[in-house]
């Protein structure tokens, strides 16, 4: 089913950030499926607890949708997306940072960007790099802060792709700034290393 954004929402990871954008989705009636490694049964108690408007689905249900947000630990990114049809043309937000726990410790991509690597697993996709550099509990927090709107970042390749990613940021209540391609811009925001990483930004509104 289509939300008033005009477009199916899937999810793939249910962990910190993947939760947390459902979250962000369910405080606005939002309508997305979410899926995870283990299948939908054991999501149900986490789907209740987000809210009416999320549903668990399988993977294949989840990568299905026209936009299809991943949050997988880096590790696990090519298991997660392995057999996956090909996404012809559909947008895929790419969540992901390139360190997890327990150590923390960067991965070494040999000076390719994280996204970069991503997009090689996501063939067919419109490949936006986006929710990635807050801490999950700002995204699915109130985005209105100190007077104005919190800023969420994106970057992509695709002019159409990000727009229509950042009419769903907006939709969300955020303020999302276009840094440009998946390159420069995605460097930018790739935790950790970019620059503008991990920057808690309240844009003021203008009285």
């Amino acid at each position: 089913m289509r939300n008033d954004i005009g477009k199916t929402i899937g999810i793939i990871g249910a962990g910190a950030i993947g939760a947390a954008f459902a979250k962000a989705l369910a405080r606005h009636g939002i309508e997305a499926v979410i899926a995870n490694s283990r299948g939908p049964d054991t999501l149900q108690d986490a789907v209740r607890a987000i809210g009416p408007s999320i549903r668990a689905g399988t993977r294949e249900q989840a990568a299905a949708q026209d936009i299809v947000l991943v949050a997988v630990n880096w590790s696990k990114l090519p298991a997660a997306l392995a057999g996956l049809p090909d996404f012809g043309g559909r947008i895929v937000i790419d969540a992901n940072n390139p360190i997890e726990a327990p150590l923390f410790r960067p991965v070494d991509l040999h000076g390719i960007s994280s996204t970069a690597v991503f997009a090689g697993l996501v063939p067919g996709a419109r490949v936006v790099k986006a929710f990635n550099h807050l801490q999950p509990a700002l995204v699915s927090g109130d985005p209105q802060a100190d007077g104005g709107r919190r800023v969420l970042f994106l970057s992509g390749d695709d002019a159409g792709a990000k727009a229509e990613v950042a009419t769903l940021i907006a939709r969300l209540g955020f303020l999302g700034i276009d840094l440009g391609t998946l390159d420069a811009g995605g460097r930018q925001h790739q935790f950790p290393g970019g620059p503008l990483a991990a920057l808690n930004l309240v844009a003021i509104d203008a009285r």
